[in-house]
């Protein structure tokens, strides 16, 4: 590779599954050091990508180059130099929780002193050096998943794959895992990630793109995508009854935008309080009022919708 090049990059990347396209004509440029996010709905694309990225699945269409190299000519040696952490834990319940790292070490020809040495520095930056011994199945979901982020350095890879790395975890577990993503991030490791969480997004990504419907269609770092597609606040409203609708014509003119949802009415706005002040100066009366300030989940659901897609 050449300095400064992509470690990651794609133009017009398509792949296919028969008559489906999943993805559908991307470019995507991923530097070193960097936490890069794919975000979406179900059936996105974001899973499609990970796996091409990751030399599991052969590109449909246009280029593809991961480290310089080619990811279908030089899949065993791009994936050498990749570390995955899938969304599902595959480790083996039978060994230890060292083991599970030194055997998958074994894969990557690493000697067996470097690999004891290997597995015991990671264990000690997942915090699991006192399980070393234990084994896999009495581990809580948030250990397992650790266990799972440390077998994914065991390479000392260049890039780590993380497909969804909090799913399923309670916020203390979650909130180790960011602190150990963000110190691999110092280290300078490159992370790419898809995930559901919009403020896990907000915590670890450098830049991200958002997904749907196979095409990206928004990019940049969290912090300028709200300031493009959302505002600095957000006023929640919610009135007694069973309409909001019927109080969102009284609300025209206030802000950036007016959402209606079914319990509540939305208000895209610079300053929360001021809008507050002047929905209680036109005589609305809501049962509850909520300001805070405008996030990237606001911006994930005005550019994908709020329908549900399988």
């Amino acid at each position: 590779m050449t300095i400064g090049q992509p470690l990651i990059q794609a133009r017009g990347l398509v792949k296919r599954f028969g008559d489906f396209t999943a993805v559908d004509g991307i470019d995507v440029e991923v530097r070193r050091g960097e936490a890069f996010g794919f975000l979406g709905p179900n059936g996105a694309g974001k899973s499609s990508t990970m796996r091409m990225i990751g030399c599991i699945s052969p590109p449909s269409g246009g280029e593809l180059r991961i480290l310089g190299l080619d990811p279908v000519r030089d899949g065993p040696a791009v994936r050498a130099r990749l570390g995955v952490c899938p969304q599902l834990d595959s480790l083996d319940p039978e060994l230890t929780v060292r083991e599970n790292l030194t055997t998958y070490a074994r894969y990557f020809g690493i000697p067996r002193r470097v690999a004891r040495e290997r597995a015991a520095e990671l264990l000690d930056f997942v915090q699991l050096a006192e399980r070393a011994e234990s084994r896999v199945d009495p581990l809580s979901g948030g250990m397992k998943r650790r266990l799972t982020i440390a077998r994914a350095l065991v390479n000392d890879p260049e890039i780590v794959l993380l497909d969804e790395p909090t799913t399923g975890l309670d916020p203390q577990a979650r909130h180790l895992v960011w602190e150990r993503l963000f110190r691999l991030k110092q280290q300078g490791v490159t992370l790419v990630l898809t995930t559901h969480y919009m403020d896990e997004a907000e915590q670890l990504c450098d830049r991200l793109v958002v997904m749907d419907g196979g095409r990206i269609v928004a990019e940049g770092s969290p912090r300028a995508l709200i300031e493009r597609h959302a505002t600095r606040e957000v006023v929640e409203l919610r009135f007694a009854g069973d309409s909001q609708e019927a109080f969102a014509g009284k609300l025209d003119g206030l802000g950036e935008r007016v959402e209606v949802l079914p319990d509540r009415i939305l208000l895209y706005v610079s300053d929360g309080d001021a809008a507050v002040a002047e929905v209680s100066a036109r005589g609305l009366e809501p049962a509850g009022v909520l300001v805070r300030r405008g996030s990237l989940e606001d911006v994930f659901l005005h550019l994908t919708g709020r329908t549900l897609i399988d």
